[in-house]
């Protein structure tokens, strides 16, 4: 039976984020624990996002827009604007720290965004890897088009396409977008699948899917989604995770002890430093 979940809503100052993973019933979609939407937003002229330097460990954060540009900087000394249709792919690893803003030469003429960011869990073996990012440009991903159907492979393979971000395990992640009372099927290949809809109103085999909803297909059905508007989604999933994990403000970790050492680290400055950045977003005291 379908599953639908709404997710939960946090407004941010001048932005709604919208949490549909975890929830109660989607602790996790394949490796994916962590799915935000972001807005859609209209910002007044001279006002941004501006979500100052905090640190990661033991996953990988993964941005799409469909408006909008943010700009990355982490501790690496990336800097990198992403805009609608690129990627970013930033590899927690044993370690890292990022902040993510609108760029100031944007700002004076007020701009809009609209996107997801998700995190996956690294498997076992790599979530103390070498912390890494990855930038990928929209006319690099794999895109397959047909009667009213725009379907782009944003991470791991789907359709019969692969996308060249790099992954750790089987990985399920497509932008959907599709023209009113057009459908596409799910892809069918993976053992966990989600449809995350942005905007739009839908059908998931004949069942109503309002905006801003997460469904769950049957496991291994051949699902189709349908648009009754012009809709945007999000399809996402793949390999289980290879064993449970825990969340704790922004660090993901199997051991619980590695994520108090996080904390402590955090705490004590051994995450780096950032270039232009004077702030940082301190430990919670939850």
């Amino acid at each position: 039976m379908t599953t639908i979940i709404a997710p939960r809503e946090h407004d941010i100052g001048n932005m709604m984020v919208r949490r549909a993973v975890p929830t109660i019933q989607a602790r996790s979609v394949g490796p994916f624990v962590f799915v935000d939407h972001m807005g859609p937003a209209l910002f007044e002229p001279g006002v941004g996002i501006d979500v100052r330097p905090h640190p990661h460990i033991g996953l990988a954060t993964v941005t799409f827009l469909w408006a909008g540009t943010i700009r990355h900087r982490d501790t690496l000394g990336s800097r990198q604007d992403i805009s609608p249709g690129d990627v970013n792919w930033m590899t927690a690893g044993r370690g890292i720290a990022h902040s993510e803003r609108s760029p100031e030469e944007l700002r004076g003429g007020g701009q809009a965004l609209h996107g997801m960011q998700t995190w996956v869990a690294l498997p076992k073996p790599h979530e103390e890897t070498a912390p890494a990012f990855h930038h990928h440009a929209a006319a690099t991903l794999p895109r397959i088009e047909h009667r009213g159907a725009t379907l782009r492979v944003i991470a791991g393979r789907a359709y019969g396409e692969e996308s060249p971000v790099g992954v750790f395990s089987d990985t399920l992640n497509v932008a959907i977008d599709l023209a009113a009372d057009e459908e596409t099927k799910i892809d069918a290949s993976h053992a966990e699948r989600a449809v995350y809809v942005l905007e739009g109103d839908a059908q998931l085999d004949g069942s109503d899917i309002p905006a801003r909803h997460l469904v769950l297909p049957d496991p291994g059905s051949p699902a189709v989604l349908r648009a009754k508007t012009p809709l945007k989604a999000l399809l996402f999933g793949g390999e289980p995770l290879d064993a449970p994990r825990h969340l704790w403000w922004n660090f993901v970790s199997s051991s619980k002890e590695r994520i108090e050492q996080a904390k402590r680290d955090w705490q004590d400055g051994r995450f780096g430093g950032i270039a232009d950045e004077t702030e940082s977003i301190p430990l919670p005291e939850r």
